[in-house]
């Protein structure tokens, strides 16, 4: 009979554990992420408060990664759908796609790289702590600070100053473009000397991050 009452205090741990490292997040910045732990190589990455990032840059994200990013709560059921659709078809083995800006930054902070059953439950579990203690502008302040913008390069500051020479608060609409079609790949796609996909891919978000309304469009984040 005690075996039941030890296995609901380990779930209620595993439910409310993240709570408090999750909630001081909300104003502290992480001395590292569970991504850059795993790296190979060197990691080139510095914090920099959202004052401190062209909001060209944070419309462009948005605008290539999680359009829906200001209604939802976390996840983009519509396109989960559609991505289990197309993973049934395919007849693959994991879970594909989908992910919104919240989900990658539970995975970045605190998981592994993977398409694991297991690891997205862990995701989705975060994913509902930090919507739920963090404001829409802190997500994408943190998502801009620890995404991966190139092989070892971390962060939105770190990638303006090694692709550009510039500080992330002078980066305008074309550069922000470019920073944001690495994102799927930032291992294998350029921000320098982009290939013929990254450079029509930066071409669409420019269009559409304009179509959004600019940097108008973070006034109600």
């Amino acid at each position: 009979m005690r075996a039941k009452p030890a296995a609901a205090a380990a779930a209620l741990l595993l439910l409310l554990g993240p709570a408090l490292p999750i909630l001081a997040l909300r104003w502290l910045p992480p001395p590292t992420t569970a991504f850059m732990l795993q790296q190979p190589r060197p990691v080139r990455w510095r914090w920099v408060a959202w004052r401190e990032i062209s909001p060209h840059v944070a419309v462009a994200v948005v605008a290539a990664e999680d359009q829906k990013f200001p209604q939802h709560h976390g996840f983009d059921f519509a396109s989960i759908e559609s991505a289990l659709s197309k993973q049934e078809r395919r007849r693959s083995r994991g879970p594909r796609g989908a992910s919104t800006l919240s989900q990658q930054v539970a995975k970045n902070l605190f998981l592994w790289p993977g398409r694991s059953f297991v690891r997205k439950g862990l995701e989705a579990g975060l994913t509902l702590w930090i919507e739920a203690l963090w404001p829409k502008r802190r997500i994408l302040e943190f998502y801009l600070n620890i995404a991966e913008f190139g092989p070892g390069i971390f962060g939105v500051a770190a990638a303006s100053e090694a692709y550009f020479g510039v500080p992330p608060a002078r980066l305008g609409p074309e550069q922000a473009a470019r920073l944001a079609a690495v994102l799927p790949d930032p291992r294998h796609i350029r921000v320098v000397d982009p290939g013929p996909w990254a450079r029509e891919r930066a071409a669409e978000i420019a269009a559409l991050a304009a179509s959004l309304g600019g940097p108008a469009y973070l006034r109600g984040l």
